[in-house]
């Protein structure tokens, strides 16, 4: 048989186990041109937790009676085209499916000289690009510039700081344990750290950034950006990549933004990756090159079991996770 996990009730507030429920279906069988692929690895995402809503979005909504899905990492178990082999390891968006059809032209061979094949659901994936792009597009950091981090321990935010670093910041990162924020200092190098459940946000965020903020790379929104904006310079500029504070409180409501960037003359732009589809491979050398030289490095939150698919994502909206969260779902078949 061939589990998959459906939505089978949106939700209004945060997702729980009474939203999804494991179905178990009949393993499918490839035709002409197609490949069977068993998952070995799934990328959960707070970008998820949108799709769950029947709302109008830059991505269709999962319907309901239908599996999720997301980035996983698969095995070709049996193939019936000639551009694909069992035994290759490939990225793609798949069902949260035990096992799943697909065609060349919807997936990506892995290349593990690169790095261990997870490296492509994380900082040589979706995460990795984003914080690249974010940053360096719309950021248009400058090296003695302040560049503050929201989300910074997260897949997308650690690569930021780093990156932050290797052009040259004064990089400030706010987390919200203790765990996290030594992470961000004692092993990414990050300048400033804020652990926002237990400090004063005004007050720390004006004592790590005495000459304001240049770059603000955001990936939560609510209280923490509401702090944040006062501290703008001049010219500053916002990656709006996020708002995980938001995204389980219908209506959410908080103070004014505009009189901020009015008198910053800031630049704020909220962005998705796919905005930069056509410069993928801009920045997969950019980020591949880095990581090879060591100036990045990368940390990921593992579970195991299919079943634990919901819960890894449902840690989300908690804060469980340091830098990836995956979901290991087995080993591949040449192990």
């Amino acid at each position: 048989m061939n589990r998959e996990i459906q939505l089978i009730k949106r939700p209004e507030a945060a997702p729980s186990h009474e939203h999804l429920k494991v179905v178990e279906t009949e393993q499918p069988e490839p035709r002409q041109g197609e490949a069977l692929v068993k998952l070995l690895y799934v990328s959960v995402d707070p970008y998820m937790r949108g799709r769950m809503s029947d709302a109008e979005s830059y991505i269709a909504p999962f319907q309901l009676n239908e599996p999720m899905e997301g980035g996983v990492v698969a095995e070709v178990v049996q193939s019936k085209d000639d551009s694909l082999n069992q035994g290759d390891i490939v990225t793609a968006m798949l069902p949260w499916r035990e096992y799943a059809l697909v065609k060349a032209d919807s997936v990506r061979k892995v290349d593990p000289s690169l790095g261990p094949v997870t490296t492509s659901l994380g900082i040589l994936g979706m995460p990795g690009l984003t914080a690249y792009f974010g940053l360096m597009d719309i950021g248009q950091p400058q090296k003695g510039e302040t560049l503050v981090v929201s989300g910074a321990a997260g897949a997308v935010g650690s690569t930021v700081v780093q990156i932050g670093k290797i052009v040259g910041c004064h990089v400030v990162g706010i987390a919200g344990s203790d765990e996290k924020t030594s992470y961000l200092m004692n092993e990414l190098g990050v300048d400033e750290v804020i652990n926002y459940k237990k400090e004063n946000m005004a007050d720390a965020l004006a004592n790590a950034c005495p000459d304001g903020v240049d770059v603000y790379f955001d990936n939560v929104g609510g209280d923490i950006s509401d702090r944040v904006y006062p501290l703008l310079n001049k010219y500053a500029r916002i990656a709006q990549c996020g708002a995980i504070a938001s995204y389980n409180v219908p209506n959410d409501q908080g103070p004014r933004m505009q009189m901020h960037l009015i008198k910053s003359s800031a630049l704020i732009k909220g962005f998705t990756v796919g905005d930069y589809q056509t410069r993928f491979n801009e920045g997969f050398n950019y980020l591949s090159k880095w990581l090879k030289e060591g100036k990045l490095t990368y940390e990921e939150t593992v579970q195991e079991g299919f079943e634990t698919i919901p819960d890894a994502f449902f840690g989300l909206f908690e804060g469980k996770n340091i830098g990836k969260q995956l979901v290991k779902v087995s080993e591949p078949s040449s192990n």
